[in-house]
């Protein structure tokens, strides 16, 4: 049995950091065993199908391995398989199709959070921007963007986030890896 799988890497090709090539990037996976890898923009997206057997968090393993090994640094990543990502995009509280995709992002995390982690943080005091909770999952309302959120400065504070592996993507491409995920390689 195969798994089609979204690699989320964290912090890759922005802001001057750790430059990771998508061609090395795709070597990189198939190196590893998977086929069908494809990567979306140039921000440490991938796709591609295992076979069966390993887990998303040892598969993130490996990979974090095999950067550090090929490219001399450790990104933080994510596996997420491709009926998660559908369940996140389908979950989203806020009406999407209504909004621009540079208003909307899901910051992924690498454990369930609770609304306690983020009690501290008043949503009323940023308003019109807004969060919500899902499954490993922060939805992101921010009207002007991310950019020049408040709100997402202040759900990103070291604190706040302390244990977790957390990654921020719009929302077109959140939309867009779960098509590619469920899409047979």
């Amino acid at each position: 049995m195969t798994t089609r799988y979204a690699l989320l890497l964290r912090g890759i090709n922005v802001g001057g950091h750790h430059k990771l090539p998508m061609a090395a990037l795709r070597t990189l996976l198939t190196g590893l065993g998977h086929t069908d890898v494809a990567t979306y923009l140039q921000s440490g997206n991938a796709v591609f199908t295992a076979a069966g057997g390993e887990g998303e968090e040892e598969t993130a393993a490996r990979i974090e391995q095999a950067v550090e090994d090929g490219f001399g640094f450790r990104p933080a990543c994510l596996v997420r398989d491709a009926a998660y990502l559908r369940a996140v995009a389908d979950a989203c509280p806020y009406p999407a199709a209504e909004l621009e995709p540079k208003q909307l992002h899901v910051t992924y995390f690498s454990a369930p959070v609770d609304a306690e982690r983020f009690a501290g943080v008043d949503p009323a005091a940023f308003a019109p921007e807004d969060f919500r909770l899902g499954d490993r999952a922060l939805y992101l309302y921010a009207p002007d963007g991310l950019g020049r959120s408040k709100l997402a400065d202040a759900l990103a504070r070291p604190a706040l986030l302390k244990g977790l592996t957390a990654t921020t993507r719009n929302w077109n491409t959140v939309v867009k890896l779960a098509e590619l995920t469920a899409a047979e390689g």
